[in-house]
C-alpha cells in the first residue's frame, strides 16, 4: 500500500467553427480599428499604456454595476426579475466576481471562480465529471447555472472561464428570482454569468500559458465598437487548452469560441451571443465512493482511473435579448436561447473500503440535449403620495428533450487499489443495457414555465424599501423507456411561491434586511409499493416541494472595504412512505452564518474572503433512523482569505496569497464516515511590463503550495456520499498582450 503522506499547446489548431468565428469577426474589426486609428500606440508615451476593460450595457440602460474597491468584485448585480441591483439596496446576500478577478488567477472554468467564495464548495455530480456546487449545504448543478438569467444555456457538464465577464453568486432559496431551476437544484442558491460585451475602447489581447503536466493555454480576445456613437459591438474570444493535467496521465483536450453582439440604440438595446464548448478528458480521475470506512487519501497527483476511460462533451448555444424603453418610467424586455449539446462516457467509478482495495465496474453512456428557453417582461416605476414604486412582471419558459442510452459491464466488476492501481482490459459493457448507444431515445422530457410580478417601495428619502412578489410556477416532467420510447412517467404539477423583504439604511454606510423567500422543485409521484409492500396512494402525485427560508443580515460599505453578515434558516421537505400511504414526511434543515469582507484595506493592499458556519441537519426521516445526524456533505466550517499586496518600491508588481479551510464532513446519512478537514495555501504573482508599445501582463501562481493530499468533497446529487481527490501541486503561468 502506498502511505498516505500527512503534509497540511499554444500552436495547436482551434476547431474548424471556433477558426471561423474567429476570422470573420476578427479581421473586419481590425481593419476598421486601424483605418480609425484607434489602436495606434502612442510611441513617445513612457508610461505604461493603461489599459481600461469595461463591458457596455447589454441589452441594459443601467449596464453592468460598477467595480468595487480593489475591482475583484462588483457593488452589485442581476436579482432575477428585480434587475441589476446595488448591494445595498437588496434584501439578499450576493457576489458578482469580475473578469478582471477571474484574469488574474488564471481560473480555467466557472467552478474555479466560486472556490473564492466562503458560502460555496467544489463537488462533483453523479456518476460522470460535471461540476457541481454546494451552497449553503445545498447542491447546484451546473445545469442549473443561468446565462445573462437564463437556464439550461450553458455546457452541461463543465463551463470554460473564458465565456464570463462576472459570475455571480447569490445565496439562499430565489424561485422567486429566478424561477425554478429546470434541473432539480438550487434550493441553496444560484450561479449567473454575465457573458462579455465590447468595451468602449479596441481590445486586442492574446494569452498564452502552460502548467504542470505540460497542458497548453492559449486565447485570444478581440472586441471593437463600429458606427456613429459607437453603437454597434463585436466581442470574440477563442479559447484551447491542449495537454497533460498535473494530475498523472490525465488529459484535458478544451476548445471553445464566443461571439457576443450589442447594439445601443436611442431608447432601446439589443444583444445576441454564440457560443461553442468542445471538451474532452482522457483518464480522468474518477470520484471515489466509500466502503465500510473513510480511505486515507492517496497521493494528490496519482491516478486510480482505468486507461480506457474518458468523458467527451460538445455544447453549441445561443442567445438573444432586447430591451425597449415605452417611455422613461416604462421599460420592456424579452430574450430567448437555445442549445445543442452532446456527451460521451466511458467510466469505471470505484468503490473502496478503507484501506484502499476497490472495486469497479464499466459504465458507458450517451446524451443529447436539446434545450429552448426565453423571457418577457416589463419594468416601471410610479409614484403613490411619498412611496416610490418599482414594479415588475415577467413570463418565462423553458422546454428540455433529452436522449440517453447506458450499457453495464458485469456488476462484479474488477478489483484494484487506490495506493497501487493497476491497468485492466476493458470489460465488455453487454450486462445491464438501456436503449442504443448509437441512437438514444428520447427518456426525459421537461417543460417549466411561470408568471411573476414585485412591487419595490420606497419610503423615507429611499432609506426604507419593502419588496414583496410572488411567482406562479408550473413543472411537467415526463420520462420514456430507454429501450421501446414508451412513456413511464409523467408529471404535471403548480405552485406559487411568496417573497418579502425589507432594507433599512440607517446611515450610508449600513444596511440592514431580511427577507423570507421560498424554493421550489418538482414533486413526485406515489411509488406502487413500499419494500415490498403496496403503497395506498400509489400513483398520486405532489405539488413542487417548497423549501422556506428566513434570513436577516447587515451589510456595509466604507468606499474602499465593504461586506455583509447573515443569519439563514432554510428548511427542505422530503417524501417518503409511512405506514404506507407516501408523503411529505421528511424535512432537512439547514441553519448558518456567513461572514464576507471584500476592498481595500488600505492603498495596494486587497482583501477578499470570509467564513460560512453551517448547522445542516436530517430533521426528520423514515422510522427517525437519523434525525439529528448530519446532512451528507455538509461541513460546518468554509473559510476563505485572499490577499494581492502591490510591493512597494517595485512598480506594477503584485503578490497574492490565498487559505482555503474546510472542516470535516461526512459521507453518509449515518454520519459513520467522516471526511477529515483539510487546509490549502495558494500563492501567485504578476508583473505589468511593456515590450515596445505592447502592455504585457505576466501571471505565475501556485496552486495547493504545500501539496496537501486531501479529499476535497464528499457529496453532490441524489443525497449520495462519494469523495474527490483535490488536486496537486500545480504550477500555472501566463502572459497576456494587449495590442
Amino acid at each position: 500500500m502506498k502511505p498516505h503522506k500527512n503534509n497540511a499547446s499554444a500552436t495547436t489548431s482551434l476547431t474548424p467553427i471556433a477558426f471561423a468565428i474567429a476570422v470573420a469577426f476578427s479581421m473586419p474589426a481590425l481593419a476598421v480599428a486601424q483605418t480609425a486609428g484607434s489602436a495606434e500606440p502612442d510611441k513617445t508615451q513612457s508610461t505604461l499604456p493603461s489599459v481600461t476593460v469595461k463591458a457596455s450595457a447589454d441589452a441594459s440602460a443601467a449596464g453592468l454595476t460598477p467595480e468595487y474597491a480593489g475591482r475583484q468584485v462588483a457593488r452589485g448585480g442581476r436579482v432575477g426579475i428585480l434587475g441589476n441591483q446595488d448591494t445595498m439596496d437588496t434584501p439578499f446576500n450576493s457576489t458578482s466576481y469580475t473578469n478582471e478577478l477571474i484574469q488574474n488567477q488564471q481560473s480555467r472554468s466557472v467552478g474555479d471562480v466560486l472556490l473564492n467564495d466562503p458560502s460555496v464548495r467544489l463537488a462533483r455530480g453523479y456518476g460522470n465529471f460535471q461540476e457541481l456546487y454546494l451552497i449553503r449545504g445545498f447542491p447546484v448543478y451546473s445545469d442549473d447555472i443561468a446565462y445573462n438569467g437564463l437556464y439550461g444555456l450553458l455546457p452541461r457538464q463543465y463551463v470554460s472561464a473564458e465565456f464570463a465577464e462576472r459570475v455571480e453568486v447569490f445565496r439562499g432559496a430565489n424561485t422567486f428570482l429566478n424561477g425554478a431551476a429546470p434541473g432539480g437544484s438550487g434550493i441553496g442558491g444560484a450561479v449567473n454569468v454575465l457573458p462579455k460585451r465590447a468595451p468602449n475602447e479596441p481590445l486586442t489581447q492574446l494569452t498564452a500559458g502552460v502548467e504542470s503536466g505540460g497542458q497548453a493555454y492559449a486565447s485570444a480576445d478581440l472586441a471593437r465598437r463600429f458606427g456613429e456613437d459607437q453603437r454597434f459591438g463585436v466581442r470574440v474570444n477563442a479559447t484551447k487548452r491542449e495537454g497533460d493535467t498535473s494530475v498523472d496521465n490525465e488529459h484535458r483536450n478544451l476548445n471553445a469560441a464566443f461571439v457576443g453582439l450589442d447594439y445601443r440604440g436611442r431608447d432601446y438595446r439589443l444583444s445576441a451571443d454564440v457560443g461553442h464548448q468542445d471538451h474532452k478528458l482522457n483518464q480522468p480521475r474518477p470520484s471515489v465512493t466509500p466502503s465500510g470506512g473513510i480511505p486515507a487519501a492517496p497521493d494528490a497527483s496519482s491516478n486510480f482511473a482505468q486507461p480506457w476511460t474518458h468523458s467527451n462533451e460538445r455544447q453549441t448555444f445561443g442567445t438573444v435579448r432586447g430591451e425597449y424603453d415605452i417611455n422613461s418610467n416604462v421599460t420592456v424586455w424579452a430574450a430567448g436561447g437555445v442549445r445543442k449539446g452532446n456527451e460521451s462516457n466511458v467510466l469505471a467509478n470505484p468503490r473502496s473500503t478503507a484501506n484502499g482495495t476497490t472495486t469497479s465496474y464499466r459504465f458507458d453512456n450517451n446524451r443529447e440535449d436539446h434545450v429552448s428557453t426565453g423571457e418577457i417582461g416589463i419594468r416601471g416605476k410610479f409614484q403613490t403620495g411619498e412611496i416610490q414604486h418599482n414594479v415588475s412582471a415577467s413570463a418565462s419558459a423553458f422546454k428540455l428533450d433529452s436522449k440517453n442510452a447506458y450499457a453495464f459491464s458485469n456488476f462484479s466488476g474488477f478489483s484494484g487499489n487506490l495506493y497501487n492501481p493497476v491497468a485492466v482490459t476493458s470489460p465488455v459493457p453487454d450486462y445491464y443495457i438501456g436503449g442504443s448507444l448509437a441512437n438514444p431515445l428520447t427518456t426525459h422530457k421537461s417543460e417549466t414555465s411561470s408568471i411573476a410580478f414585485a412591487d419595490t417601495m420606497s419610503l423615507m428619502q429611499d432609506r426604507l424599501l419593502l419588496t414583496v412578489g410572488a411567482r406562479h410556477q408550473s413543472i411537467k416532467d415526463e420520462t420514456f423507456n430507454y429501450n421501446t420510447g414508451a412513456l413511464s412517467t409523467s408529471y404535471d404539477k403548480s405552485r406559487v411561491t411568496p417573497m418579502a423583504g425589507v432594507v433599512f439604511k440607517p446611515s450610508k454606510q449600513i444596511s440592514l434586511y431580511a427577507n423570507y423567500v421560498e424554493g421550489l422543485v418538482a414533486g413526485e409521484v406515489a411509488p406502487a409499493t413500499s419494500g415490498g409492500t403496496p403503497v395506498k396512494n400509489a400513483g398520486e402525485a405532489f405539488a413542487p416541494y417548497r423549501s422556506k427560508q428566513k434570513e436577516i443580515g447587515v451589510k456595509y460599505d466604507g468606499g474602499n472595504l465593504g461586506g455583509s453578515l447573515s443569519v439563514f434558516s432554510t428548511s427542505k421537505p422530503s417524501a417518503f412512505v409511512v405506514d404506507n400511504v407516501f408523503g411529505l414526511n421528511g424535512e432537512q434543515r439547514n441553519r448558518g452564518i456567513e461572514l464576507s469582507a471584500y476592498g481595500e484595506l488600505q492603498r495596494g493592499l486587497r482583501l477578499l474572503g470570509g467564513v460560512t458556519l453551517l448547522d445542516a441537519k436530517q430533521q426528520k426521516t423514515a422510522g427517525g433512523t437519523y434525525d439529528g445526524k448530519d446532512v451528507i456533505g455538509a461541513p460546518e466550517l468554509q473559510g476563505n482569505v485572499g490577499l494581492e499586496w502591490d510591493v512597494p518600491g517595485v512598480p506594477r508588481l503584485t503578490l497574492t496569497g490565498r487559505a482555503l479551510y474546510t472542516s470535516s464532513q461526512f459521507a453518509d446519512a449515518a454520519n459513520t464516515l467522516k471526511v477529515p478537514s483539510w487546509t490549502r495555501f495558494d500563492i501567485g504573482a504578476r508583473y505589468l511590463t511593456k515590450i515596445g508599445n505592447q502592455a504585457v501582463t505576466l501571471r505565475a501562481s501556485v496552486e495547493n503550495l504545500m501539496n496537501r493530499d486531501y479529499w476535497a468533497s464528499a457529496g453532490g446529487s441524489g443525497n449520495s456520499g462519494y469523495l474527490v481527490l483535490g488536486a496537486p501541486r500545480t504550477f500555472v503561468m501566463s502572459a497576456s498582450v494587449d495590442f
